[in-house]
This record gives C-alpha cells, sequence and structure tokens, in this order.
C-alpha cells in the first residue's frame, strides 16, 4: 500500500495523516525556551489543555486517539454515574470579559439527550452550556463568557452530568467574540495547540540510545528486556501509564500462547490464567512494574510516538511528546523496533504494509468448511476486531442503572451481565486505527445496552456494574511487511526455518463477527480453530522491515497475511518475538549489521541467545 514518503533525508511529524516534511529534524522554532509559560503572548488567548489539569477527579486520561483528533481528553468514564469534578486553576493576562470555548464532542448524537453531557465552572460560575451535545466531530463549542477580577488565580471545574463518557480536549479562553480556532483535522489541532501555548519555542530534548522500542505491551516489554540484558542502552516509549497493553490492568486480557524459549523473560511481565476482565490483573500489572523498573530500560511511560527522521532508508530519530506536559523528546538509536501493534514507524517511514484478508489464492489458505468466514475469494479490508471487557457484580441490594435509549440501537435485545473475549466489534467500512474511538464507543453502547437489557428483569435488580474498560483491546491492524510473510501453510504444514526464532503450539485462531451469520447484534465475534497437530515456527526474516533497513517489528503488526496472523498473534508468542528482536538489536551493534545481515551473516549466535541453540526445526 502507498504510504508516507521521505525523501534522501527528512523528517515526518504526523498527527492524523498530515505529515509535516522538512529537511532535518525541527525542533519547536527558533528562540527562547520556557516551560512556565502558559500561553504564547502574541496569541488570540489562553489555552488550558485537559491532560494538564492538576486534579483529574474521577475523569479518566485517555490518550488512545491523539492521531486521529489531535489530543489527550479527559472522559467522565462512571458507568453510569457522574464522576468527581476535574479540577485545575490558569493565570490569564489580564482582567475583564472572555470568552470560553470548549473542545468536545457528542458522542452519540440522536432522538436522546446526549450521554456525554458535562459543564464548565469558572470561578465558581457555572457557564449556561452543556457540552458535549452538539457535533459528532471534535469541535469547539462556545460557552458563553465570564468577569474575571482576578486573572492571577482563575479556578476551572469540569462537572460531569450524566456518567456516560463525556469528554473535554481543551478549554479556550479569549478576548475576542470570534477567535480563529483549528478545525476537527488533527494536525492542525496540535500545531495550533504547541503554537498557541508557547511551545513552540521550547527545545526537544535529545537522547541517544543503542535501542529504542516503540509500544509497551507485552512485545515491547520483551524486546526491552532481552536488549538490556545485553548490555544495551534501551528506551521503551508507551503511551498509557503503563505497560502491559492488551494485558495490563486496564485491559486485562490473560496472556495466551508459550514461553518457548523465552521463558526467563517472559515470566516477568505475563498474566496468570485469571478470567479476562478480572481485577487480578492488578496483581499482574505489579509485577510487570517493578520488573520493567528494576531493568535499566529507560522507561517512558506517557510519552506518545507522533513522528520520524529518515536517512538512506534508515530511520535515525523517533519523536515523542510527554501528556503530561506536552515536551517533546527526540530519540536517536541504530536501530529500532515498532511493537505498536498497529505499525506506526513502519507506516511512518514509508514501509510496505497490509490491512485486511488476502485471497485464499494468494498463499493457499482455504478452509472449504468454513468459505468466505475462514478467507475470501476476494480480498477485503475485514480483520479481527477490538474487545472491550467488562463486569457486573451481585451487590446485597437493589440497585438502578440509567435509561440508555442512545444504546438501544447497538444492544437491541441483547441482555447480559459480564462480557468476554467475543466481544469484539470489527466492520468492513471502520478501519480499527483511524477509527478507533468510533469502534470503541460502538462497544460502550453495547455494554451499556446490554446490561439495562438485563436489569429489567427482577432477579437482576442487585446487580451493578463493576468495571467497564475504556482502552479497547485490538488484534489486528496493519501488518508490516518484511522478507518473508507468514502464512497459514507455514503454521499448518509446521515448516521448518533455519532462522527460526519463535515457538507456538495452539491452533490457528482467527474470528469473524456474528452478525455475517444472522445474529442481530454487531458486537460479538466467534472463533474458529484450525489445529497444526504440534509445533510451529516463525522465521526472523517476518520480523524485520524489507523497506527500511533498522527496523524490527514485534507483536500483531510483524509480517503475515491475515490467517498467518492467526496463531501466533496472542501475547506470549508476541513477547517471544519481542525477546527475539532485543537480542538481535544486540547483535546489531556487536557486528555493526543491520538486522537483515543478522538474519544472514549471525543467525547461529541469535538462535543460541534466544535459547534455540543448535536444535533442529
Amino acid at each position: 500500500m502507498k504510504n508516507y514518503q521521505i525523501g534522501r533525508r527528512g523528517f515526518l511529524r504526523v498527527v492524523g495523516g498530515v505529515g509535516v516534511l522538512s529537511a532535518t529534524a525541527p525542533g519547536y522554532c527558533m528562540g527562547r525556551e520556557s516551560e512556565s509559560t502558559s500561553s504564547n503572548p502574541a496569541a488570540e488567548g489562553v489555552l488550558v489543555e485537559a491532560s494538564q489539569f492538576k486534579d483529574f477527579g474521577g475523569w479518566k486520561l485517555d490518550t488512545q486517539h491523539y492521531q486521529q483528533m489531535g489530543g489527550c481528553y479527559l472522559l467522565a468514564h462512571g458507568m453510569g454515574s457522574p464522576v468527581e469534578d476535574a479540577r485545575t486553576e490558569v493565570k490569564l493576562p489580564e482582567a475583564g470579559t472572555w470568552n470560553v470555548w470548549v473542545r468536545t464532542r457528542d458522542w452519540c448524537q440522536g432522538q436522546w439527550k446526549s450521554p456525554g453531557r458535562f459543564r464548565v465552572t469558572i470561578n465558581n460560575e457555572t457557564l449556561s452550556s452543556d457540552f458535549g451535545t452538539e457535533d459528532t466531530h471534535w469541535h469547539w463549542q462556545k460557552g458563553g463568557s465570564v468577569e474575571i477580577t482576578d486573572p492571577a488565580d482563575v479556578q476551572i471545574e469540569l462537572s460531569d452530568l450524566t456518567g456516560f463518557d463525556g469528554r473535554c480536549d481543551a478549554i479556550f479562553f479569549s478576548k475576542s467574540s470570534t477567535p480563529s480556532l483549528p478545525t476537527d483535522d488533527a494536525g492542525e489541532v496540535v500545531r495550533w495547540k504547541d503554537q498557541t501555548s508557547g511551545r513552540s519555542s521550547w527545545k526537544v530534548e535529545e537522547k541517544k540510545f543503542d535501542l529504542v522500542i516503540v509500544g509497551g505491551g507485552i512485545s515491547g516489554c520483551g524486546a526491552a528486556l532481552a536488549a538490556r540484558s545485553q548490555g544495551l542502552k534501551v528506551a521503551l516509549i508507551q503511551d498509557r501509564p503503563i505497560f502491559g497493553g492488551n494485558a495490563s490492568e486496564e485491559i486485562r486480557v490473560h496472556t495466551l500462547g508459550i514461553h518457548g524459549r523465552a521463558g526467563g523473560i517472559l515470566q516477568q511481565i505475563d498474566t496468570e490464567h485469571y478470567p479476562n476482565g478480572s481485577e487480578l490483573a492488578r496483581k499482574d500489572q505489579k509485577k510487570r512494574e517493578a520488573s520493567m523498573a528494576a531493568s535499566g530500560v529507560e522507561l517512558y511511560s506517557g510519552h506518545i510516538a507522533c513522528g520520524l527522521s529518515k536517512n538512506d532508508g534508515r530511520i535515525e530519530s523517533v519523536e515523542a511528546r510527554e501528556v503530561a506536559t506536552g515536551r517533546l523528546r527526540r530519540f536517536y538509536a541504530p536501530v529500532f523496533v515498532d511493537a505498536t501493534g498497529d505499525g506506526w514507524l513502519g507506516y511512518w517511514a514509508g514501509a510496505e504494509y497490509r490491512i485486511g484478508r488476502e485471497s485464499h489464492t494468494e498463499f493457499d489458505e482455504a478452509w472449504p468448511k468454513h468459505g468466505d468466514l475462514w478467507s475470501p475469494e476476494t480480498p477485503d479490508q475485514r480483520v479481527m476486531g477490538t474487545s472491550v471487557l467488562w463486569n457486573a457484580e451481585k451487590t446485597s441490594q437493589r440497585s438502578v442503572f440509567p435509561d440508555v435509549p442512545w444504546a438501544m440501537p447497538v444492544a437491541k435485545n441483547h441482555e447480559a451481565t459480564a462480557g468476554e473475549w467475543y466481544w469484539e466489534y470489527s466492520d468492513n467500512d471502520l478501519d480499527q486505527v483511524k477509527d478507533a474511538e468510533i469502534i470503541r464507543d460502538h462497544m460502550l453502547r453495547a455494554i451499556y445496552g446490554s446490561f439495562s437489557n438485563a436489569k429489567r428483569h427482577p432477579k437482576n435488580a442487585p446487580w451493578t456494574l463493576k468495571w467497564v474498560s475504556f482502552v479497547g483491546g485490538k488484534r489486528e491492524s496493519r501488518r508490516l511487511i518484511g522478507d518473508h510473510i507468514y502464512t497459514m501453510k507455514d503454521a499448518s504444514e509446521r515448516r521448518s526455518f533455519e532462522d527460526a526464532v519463535v515457538v507456538e503450539t495452539r491452533e490457528i485462531d482467527s474470528h469473524y463477527q456474528q452478525v455475517l451469520k444472522g445474529n442481530p447484534v454487531d458486537f460479538l465475534s466467534k472463533a474458529l480453530f484450525y489445529k497444526t497437530g504440534g509445533e510451529y515456527f516463525v522465521p526472523f526474516r517476518s520480523l524485520y522491515s524489507k523497506d527500511i533497513d533498522n527496523l524490527m517489528m514485534a507483536g500483531r503488526c510483524f509480517s503475515c497475511s491475515h490467517i498467518g496472523l492467526a496463531g501466533p498473534r496472542v501475547m506470549n508468542t508476541c513477547g517471544q518475538m519481542g525477546v527475539a528482536t532485543g537480542y538481535a538489536a544486540a547483535l546489531c551493534k556487536s557486528h555493526q549489521a543491520t538486522p537483515r545481515e543478522v538474519g544472514k551473516k549471525h543467525m547461529q549466535e541469535l538462535r543460541r541467545l534466544i535459547g534455540f541453540e543448535d536444535q533442529s526445526t
């Protein structure tokens, strides 16, 4: 697929599909450095970003959709009960009348009151507008004006009205009643925020490493631990505040697959086989965080990768934004690992990638018993979907759940008091990356509506929602292409590879949406299991990009077909990929080699590091 193209030498900062190219990796701009300035004096007003509020109260910080909408917003995720207020304070340049705008969206618009309504209070004066009620796109909703007598101490509060996922990205104060505000274009929004906040004058902090890994799930953590064990200076960049990805306590999927030869590392970061969605994930989170903290890896949680520089087919640096401050940091290294799941580094660097299902004729991946549900005659964009896990608990007293008419078009008559992995949504007309917020929100409507339906029965009167994730657990999106595309036949025929670095035994496990077989709801999936009969292997040639000389990939964005992904996509297996790339990075350094050269000239050494030694595959 055609992608962003960077010339012989260039830097690409990308947000929301908008790329800003320059001859060299830029700083914000030339000028003074200042981290205490809350606004640019030349700007039309003062910007207050919700991600930098001093007290989030009961609101959650959502960083998942920065690339799509240009911000890290606060989410009133109260499961039907209004959350505690978020609070902060700001200094304005002068007293007087200030006009207020709030960047938000009506996430579920229709013939009902918007479920995400909230209010904004400034110095104890509540603005008259209900925010989150106007437009389904991210936009600036006008909030009227306020009189400010003491500009040095302006108090702001966000008050949730519903408990159903209202969202606020930013608040803007302007003396003008008609300020020029950016549209819903994410790239434009980010550039405007940097200029208005004064961040565009800050110096970009630059750091050098032996290996930079982007993505702090099991794959990225495995890569970091393996590389660090060989003495490398390693940076691990993660967009969430904690590590583990789908295994984290935010998503709560237990790790499946085998450890293979990487048990010594993976047992430090994996999970027990608790029920999906269980609070037992917290125990494993503590173990994982302790392991990463003690590893010597330089950890950059709460940092969103947002650009890279490239020279002669190699990535030179990756840029990441710290969520809490908005500061940019630039990470240089001779080799990089893309463990983002969505293949962001490869995508930005112009690497070839695939999305969707190949024709079953391309790699001989037909399973006649299941026909198109397994692999189609004609290629399409269908992929395995995103899950949002949840559960409820039976209490000792009756509880009431609010009416959710806005959820019923999705939930229909479906009833449930808990979710599982098969609560999964994929649509051929929605992109798992570009439309990630829409997909997550669709699952929230499914959850709230199904629980509401269950609560109609007297027997469920004591049941109350206990936990609903707000972070989506993805299975499939971009797959970066390496020197070998891993396919169904590689697993089902248990093909041997001289460069095998990952081993698995589980069935090839692909999902389809039950709506394709007549189920009235579209948020439930079904798994198809194809037995392989024993061990199968993934070669190192599937773990580095064929186009970008110093880019490896670990996890679900490795080089494979749609069906090829279905076996080794689970977290322990992906963790093995991470371990292999971490050890490979050590050999890249010791031999001054590219990943491809390691695969061609130093494979036995890599396999010994992993633990395969001279065993035949």
